[in-house]
């Protein structure tokens, strides 16, 4: 697969533009207040446009039409508890965060149980995310091969300090404004995409839906040989239904917009609790469609190969080949030069907004929570600063680092390490912060009790997992579901625990 010298040409220029944007900031992150929240100046349209471009990632641009491509909408699902997920964090934990010109989202964790529990939160984050960046990284590394003839190493090395350097030097500004304009290349690029395919029907966009939904290809269903199976509603702990995948997203979004650090920065980073929660619906009224449409986009593909037969769009359907290969193959095959170009770049603004988010946000958190809090405490501002870029250059070498280990890693290990160490660390999180919002008992005890209960719960799912329990130890329920059970027993446990020791009720934050 080979681009043109327009489209080259396209992608160097979106590619500067964002370089750019890292050096003009720059010269702006004299503090940390500058470096980690912007001056907290911004309005709640650049944080919604920021936080649908932290959010998408690659599985929007990659994921999404691959799912809709070859079976139906079942991955939105979980999507449409977002609304309900952005009521509460906009009217409950939105007010917590903006108390006290709060910086991370683990100050609340000291304020409400102690230090010891800010610690774990921190540590927790960090190392989630550290995760998290190598498997994007790598993701977007598999992508870039499939454009443009390089190694995976090159990939890999050249996509990570690209990012790690406009990120390191432009701070929480750069990472906003980038963010921004990354999802609004995104939206274009899937435009075009979809344009391309329309104006190659006869029947324009009423084909395909017709087409797509006289073969099921809209229904919120698995499917079999091509053949859509119903989801049942009813609750269900051993099987996926429609009702706990709801339960599912509720629970993901709740977590996300409880304690998840690139979200809360963008709380702190708003102008005022007004624009903080402008944001927050800026957010919902732009992701949800954006979601809705990149799942149209692949439906349309599928219509669009039904009448212009081609042997690798046959073979994902078959499962010959995976269903992410599908959109770079129509990129790189399909588009006319110039809209291939910007398409690309839409691709990698999808990764690139993720990654620079979490470097930054680690960096925060590694200087707010540990270092300047219980390291280094009473030194310059100056002194912090320099720590900061020097800890977003330490991840970006370790993100590099991970994706060259995965690159070399099998996919059955890729997902056993991401799952067990995210799991392990994250799981219970948010049950923690419902505990600090929703209640006013419990000190660190409780929350260590609840903390230790779920990770015992969590590491006896993994070794069920892996076959590693007696079948009557292993889980009696359906794996997908140890998000939400872990939760509970994080919240119950940590609540129980609090009434046991019966101390006096302490004021929430």
């Amino acid at each position: 697969m080979t681009l043109s010298l327009l489209d080259w040409g396209v992608l160097l220029a979106y590619l500067a533009v964002v370089l750019l944007i890292g050096f003009y900031f720059a010269r702006r992150n004299t503090s940390t207040e500058e470096y980690f929240v912007g001056g907290r100046r911004f309005r709640g349209w650049v944080i919604g446009l920021s936080l649908v471009g932290t959010s998408i990632s690659s599985i929007t641009f990659l994921a999404y039409p691959a799912d809709a491509f070859k079976t139906g909408w079942l991955r939105y699902l979980p999507n449409l508890a977002l609304p309900v997920a952005l009521f509460v964090a906009a009217y409950v934990f939105l007010p917590f965060f903006r108390r006290g010109n709060m910086t991370s989202a683990y100050e609340f964790l000291e304020q409400r149980f102690g230090p010891s529990v800010r610690v774990y939160g921190a540590l927790a984050f960090i190392v989630a995310q550290l995760v998290r960046l190598a498997m994007i990284l790598w993701l977007l590394s598999l992508l870039i091969q499939q454009l443009v003839d390089v190694t995976p190493t090159t990939a890999i090395i050249g996509a990570g300090l690209f990012v790690g350097l406009y990120t390191i030097i432009g701070g929480i500004d750069a990472v906003i404004w980038t963010d921004v304009l990354q999802t609004v290349v995104l939206m274009i690029g899937g435009l075009l995409c979809i344009w391309v395919v329309v104006e190659a029907l006869p029947g324009g966009l009423g084909q395909v839906f017709r087409e797509a939904s006289a073969a099921g290809k809209f229904a919120l269903a698995e499917f079999d040989d091509g053949t859509p199976q119903p989801v049942r509603w009813q609750p269900s702990l051993s099987e996926k239904t429609v009702t706990m995948m709801l339960l599912i997203g509720l629970t993901n979004w709740l977590t996300e917009y409880s304690s998840n650090q690139n979200t809360v920065q963008r709380y702190c980073a708003s102008r005022s609790m007004k624009e903080a929660r402008r944001g927050l619906w800026v957010y919902l009224f732009t992701a949800l469609p954006v979601w809705a449409f990149y799942m149209l986009l692949g439906t349309a593909l599928w219509v669009f190969f039904q009448h212009y037969p081609d042997p690798t769009a046959a073979a994902v359907l078959t499962g010959e080949a995976r269903a992410e290969s599908i959109m770079p193959w129509f990129i790189t095959e399909y588009l006319p030069s110039g809209i291939a170009g910007l398409v690309v770049a839409a691709a990698l603004a999808a990764a690139m907004s993720s990654l620079d988010s979490s470097i930054n946000s680690v960096s925060t958190v590694s200087i707010v929570d540990l270092y300047r809090r219980h390291l280094r405490t009473g030194l310059s501002d100056k002194h912090y600063l320099t720590v900061a870029r020097t800890v977003a250059a330490l991840v970006t070498v370790l993100m590099i680092l991970g994706a060259l280990w995965l690159n070399g890693a099998s996919t059955h290990t890729l997902q056993d390490t991401s799952t067990i160490l995210v799991s392990l660390f994250g799981g219970g999180m948010l049950g923690l912060y419902l505990l600090g919002f929703l209640t006013r008992v419990g000190d660190a005890r409780a929350a260590w009790c609840g903390i230790g209960m779920t990770l015992l719960f969590t590491g006896w799912t993994v070794l069920t997992n892996k076959g590693l329990m007696p079948a009557a130890l292993s889980a009696p329920f359906d794996l997908y579901y140890t998000g939400l059970i872990g939760n509970l027993v994080m919240f119950l446990v940590g609540y129980g625990m609090a009434r046991l020791f019966d101390r006096r009720p302490v004021a929430a934050a």
